[in-house]
């Protein structure tokens, strides 16, 4: 099993929050797509944490993925389904990852995810 990070999964990690230890389980055989970094990035910058916190969680073994044509394919195919629940482009990128990653699942702590009719596994943190 590969685990696919939405940025709300590495944000409880950072912040400790409920479940962030399901989070922590996966950091070695954890990806993410550079959409859903960029994400975390912005929450880093948001809240005014330190710089090194987004750095240490690529430091535990975090791979950040390019946000390929097939993952945008991926994502916009997701909408429809997606779209009453309120997936963001984040969200939908990171389940698109998912589906190409042979074995993966998506850990998030988005509850919408799990009322959804999706073809990938998700794995909810809280």
């Amino acid at each position: 099993m590969t685990a696919v990070l939405d940025a709300s999964a590495v944000i409880a990690l950072l912040r400790r929050e409920p479940g962030h230890e399901l989070v922590a389980e996966h950091l070695t055989d954890a990806v993410m797509s550079a959409v859903n970094w960029s994400e975390v990035l912005q929450k880093v910058i948001d809240r005014g944490w330190p710089s090194g916190a987004a750095t240490a969680v690529r430091s535990l073994g975090v791979e950040v993925l390019p946000f390929t044509p097939d993952d945008a394919d991926g994502a916009a195919q997701l909408w429809p389904t997606t779209r009453s629940a309120g997936l963001s482009l984040g969200d939908r990128a990171c389940l698109a990852l998912t589906a190409r990653v042979p074995g993966g699942v998506a850990v998030t702590a988005d509850q919408a995810w799990t009322t959804l009719d999706l073809d990938v596994e998700v794995q909810q943190i809280r």
